[in-house]
């Protein structure tokens, strides 16, 4: 077990990774034990069927990655994670009634123009 304090943590976080990646990681906080820091292929988390697409989805709904970047997590195609996302009546584009009406109205002059 590998141990990092919370000031070495704060100031040099990619340490703390590099050792959870070999083993796991006690973080300290004034020399008592606050967390543990486990890399997850070191946990094998994501190694589950199922993981990968169920963690990139909570990713994606709650803003963390963009969704070309939870579809590469997912280890799906574009066009399958959008689908997967609309099973799950997760939203790909999220407008508000102003943004969505400014968008139809560009369609419309576009379309005019043509």
């Amino acid at each position: 077990m590998e141990t990092v304090n919370v000031s070495g943590l704060k100031n040099n976080p990619s340490e703390a990774l590099r050792k959870a990646r070999r083993d796991v990681v006690l973080v300290l906080n004034r020399d008592r034990p606050d967390a543990l820091v486990i890399g997850v292929e070191l946990a094998g988390g994501l190694d589950a069927k199922g993981v990968k697409p169920a963690l990139a989805t909570a990713l994606f709904r709650d803003g963390s990655l963009s969704l070309a970047r939870a579809a590469r997590l997912a280890e799906m195609p574009l066009s399958q994670f959008i689908a997967h996302l609309s099973r799950l009546g997760i939203p790909v584009v999220a407008l508000n009634a102003d943004e969505a009406a400014a968008d139809l109205d560009t369609l419309e002059s576009w379309l005019g123009s043509s």
